[in-house]
């Protein structure tokens, strides 16, 4: 009998080889050709097909999601196509979206070419506001089942345990990191208050740059892996880059479209730094949980640094100044941008 050992050490040391002939089993005929994709929590690869177009193949970490949870973000995507929603869905081959091989599961994908939008681009900005708040209008018509909640349990409170527990924080830093987390755990709290506690919705949930593809003037929303309940303006504040000062237009941008389809209670603007604040104590954890991997030891050769975490630290102490200001400004524009 297969363990999750077994599945694991399978995983860190998957063989092209498997991939072709996990894509060959659903009755592909590979080309030999492949390339890994920019992806560190699954292996990702488009892979080449004989006479048709290749397909992008997704082999899933195993222990991160169960089955239940993946076909769970599998459907919410194809529920997401259904409106029209230019969203990349697994393909269906013999009646199921989720495949195994061996010791891997793992999901197959139309592949879509394109670059990262770019954030200065206020047209985009307002189109990616409208699907953003499309995706919430049919994400808020029901829960997941198995996908958990982004909140300050899961990405705070775990995180900081985890690094702790695991003597991930040098010795002489734990007086100063901890005591920072106190003053995060209470800045956040207080954010969402000021922002009226808003009822979770599903969302895509890691909707950044990276996890949008633009050709011409056609967009492609990929990679909802990271699909959980949370408030609705995660789905938004990852898109505001730069200061203050240049936040605030490519905030009205996004707004200005969002409203076109669905309405957005401005208290939720308190909780964007909170939010940030909990993905980098998220992303820290995150790192730590994974080193194991030989990916991410090449990767991330810093992350076991003294100075990696001087630095971490720092970057949480200006976090909890960032809660305390006051937050953006909607501004609105009108159609025309102005």
């Amino acid at each position: 009998m297969q363990t999750a050992d077994d599945a694991t050490l399978a995983y860190l040391n998957l063989k092209p080889d498997d991939i072709l002939d996990a894509v060959e089993s659903l009755g592909f005929r590979c080309d030999g050709r492949f390339l890994a994709l920019n992806s560190y929590e699954n292996r990702v690869y488009r892979v080449g097909i004989d006479n048709d177009r290749p397909v992008v193949t997704k082999f899933y970490r195993p222990q991160r999601w169960s089955d239940a949870a993946i076909l769970e973000e599998h459907a919410f995507s194809i529920e997401l196509a259904a409106s029209d929603i230019p969203i990349v869905t697994p393909h269906e081959q013999h009646g199921a979206t989720l495949h195994h091989h061996g010791a891997f599961r793992f999901a197959l994908y139309p592949y879509h070419g394109g670059r990262a939008p770019e954030l200065d681009d206020m047209t985009l900005l307002r189109q990616l506001g409208r699907l953003i708040a499309r995706i919430h209008l049919v994400g808020e018509t029901e829960v997941f089942a198995d996908r958990p909640t982004l909140d300050i349990a899961s990405f705070g409170y775990r995180s900081h345990d985890y690094l702790l527990d695991n003597e991930w924080i040098p010795a002489d830093l734990e007086p100063a990191y901890t005591s920072t987390c106190a003053l995060l755990f209470e800045g956040i709290e207080r954010c969402f208050e000021l922002a009226g506690s808003p009822e979770p919705i599903r969302l895509h949930a890691d909707f950044h740059p990276g996890n949008v593809l633009v050709d011409r003037d056609v967009v492609h929303i990929v990679d909802l892996d990271d699909a959980r309940m949370g408030p609705a303006v995660q789905d938004l504040w990852m898109f505001l880059s730069g200061d203050r000062h240049e936040q605030t237009p490519q905030l009205a941008e996004l707004l200005a479209g969002y409203t076109e389809f669905a309405d957005f209670d401005p208290r939720e603007l308190h909780l964007i730094e909170a939010l940030r604040t909990l993905r980098v104590m998220h992303y820290a954890a995150w790192l730590a949980k994974r080193w194991e991997d030989p990916a991410f030891r090449q990767a991330f050769p810093w992350f076991e640094d003294r100075r990696y975490w001087d630095e971490h630290i720092l970057a949480l102490r200006e976090q909890a100044a960032l809660m305390l200001e006051t937050p953006l400004e909607w501004q609105d524009v009108d159609s025309s941008g102005h």
